[in-house]
C-alpha cells in the first residue's frame, strides 16, 4: 500500500534554499514516506493530530498524514533550530 506524497508550496520553497547535498537526502526521504509514512524514527508532534517529523541529520521534514486518502503532506522543511519557530 503506497502513499501519494503531496508537498505544499511553503516546503517546496523551503527545500529549494537548501543545500544541495540536503536536498538529495530530504528527496530521497520523501520517497520512502511514500512506502513507510511512519519509519521507526518518526516522532509525533504534542498537539498536533496527524503531525509528525523525520530527521535528516540537522534538518526536519514535517508532515501530515492522512490515512483514508493515502496521503502524506509535507507541510514545512528546515533547519532543527527555525522549524518550530511559529
Amino acid at each position: 500500500m503506497s502513499y501519494t506524497v503531496e508537498i505544499s508550496s511553503l516546503a517546496t520553497r523551503q527545500i529549494k534554499k537548501l543545500p544541495p547535498e540536503i536536498q538529495i537526502q530530504v528527496l530521497a526521504q520523501l520517497e520512502e514516506l511514500a512506502e513507510h509514512p511512519r519509519p521507526d524514527d518518526v516522532t509525533k508532534l504534542k498537539g498536533e493530530d496527524n503531525t509528525y517529523r523525520v530527521r535528516v541529520k540537522n534538518y526536519r521534514v514535517v508532515y501530515e498524514i492522512f490515512d483514508e486518502q493515502l496521503i502524506v503532506l509535507i507541510v514545512k522543511v528546515g533547519h532543527r533550530r527555525e522549524i518550530y519557530r511559529k
